[in-house]
């Protein structure tokens, strides 16, 4: 993930500072709370899903939120810290470091005219760009669009009317169609008795070279990782990408598809319009997904699926000539 650039940063604090029922106490010095593989020997991190064996096996953070069930994955040099509810206590570590990430802020501070400050970029009507954004040569903004603060554009990227920007790099050539709406923070909370606590959203979205995104497309940053999608996608209208998710390079995905929270997406990845990916998944490279399939499992590379819950294509014709 490298440095957070787009939300502050208040840590570095001791153990017993961010989990104050910790016994006996320890004074370990945290800097940061990171993802299992992102983590480095001074961070914090969590393990809450068996199907992080093998980043937890090899995490180099210096102590894990985890549950007396998944301690026995971690390694020697990484300190489990047991507690009933792993996303609970996350929600509550990532508050302490970054407690103005619950809820996306607006840059509202007047600019001087924005020409000015970037010669080689075209721009459009009354569109705002907030502080300490880049944007590379040839670039086009559209007209009435918001490129939030810290934002990367890259050369030669067409950005469409209408389009809201933030916690987001982009790359080159770059086309993001009218009315997206991308990096903002996506749909997480830890639901209590009192209410619903917002759990903050602190990664970044990392769109690569040559991706297309269509008209009004969603795009979630990441909550503790990033949210990729990789060179050469092309999305088309009204696709929703939830936080953490990462697509390959060179997917294709058609209209109206929704990818729900951390699942991941290989590359040469088609996916048919109006279908559903449930969070956490692993879809392997090549693989075809049919229109208004709903995926509830993994898939394997090079594979065919189609239907509710999506099967193998010769499992779904199959099935349907017993009906």
């Amino acid at each position: 993930m490298g440095k957070n650039i787009f939300f502050e940063q208040k840590g570095p604090f001791l153990l017993n500072e961010i989990l104050e029922n910790i016994n006996p106490k320890q004074n370990i010095l945290i800097s940061d709370i990171k993802s299992l593989n992102e983590a480095k020997n001074s961070d914090i991190t969590f393990f809450e899903s068996i199907n992080y064996i093998n980043f937890a096996k090899s995490t180099k953070a210096v102590c894990c939120l985890t549950t007396d069930k998944l301690k026995i994955h971690l390694p020697n040099t990484c300190k489990a810290i047991i507690v009933k509810n792993v996303l609970f206590e996350l929600c509550k570590v990532t508050r302490k470091f970054y407690p103005n990430a619950d809820i996306d802020s607006l840059d509202t501070t007047l600019k001087e005219p924005i020409k000015l400050n970037y010669p080689k970029v075209s721009f459009g009507n009354n569109i705002f760009v907030g502080n300490n954004c880049k944007i590379g040569k040839n670039t086009i903004l559209g007209n009435n669009s918001i490129i939030e603060h810290d934002v990367v554009i890259g050369e030669n990227c067409v950005i469409g009317s209408q389009v809201v920007i933030k916690n987001t790099i982009i790359g080159n050539n770059v086309v993001i169609q009218d009315g997206c709406k991308i990096g903002l923070k996506g749909f997480g909370f830890i639901p209590i008795k009192e209410k619903n606590l917002r759990f903050p959203h602190i990664g970044k979205l990392l769109i690569k070279d040559n991706v297309e995104l269509g008209s009004n497309c969603t795009i979630d940053r990441g909550s503790i990782d990033d949210t990729v999608i990789g060179k050469n996608t092309f999305l088309d209208n009204q696709v929703h990408v939830a936080h953490n998710v990462k697509i390959g390079d060179n997917c294709m995905i058609a209209g109206q598809v929704g990818i729900a929270g951390s699942s991941v997406i290989g590359d040469n990845v088609s996916i048919g319009g109006q279908a559903g990916i449930s969070g956490h998944l692993r879809i392997g490279n090549n693989v075809k997904i049919a229109g208004g399939s709903g995926v509830v499992k993994n898939i394997p590379d090079r594979t065919v699926v189609m239907g509710y819950p999506a099967v193998p294509l010769k499992e779904f014709i199959k099935n349907s000539k017993k009906k």
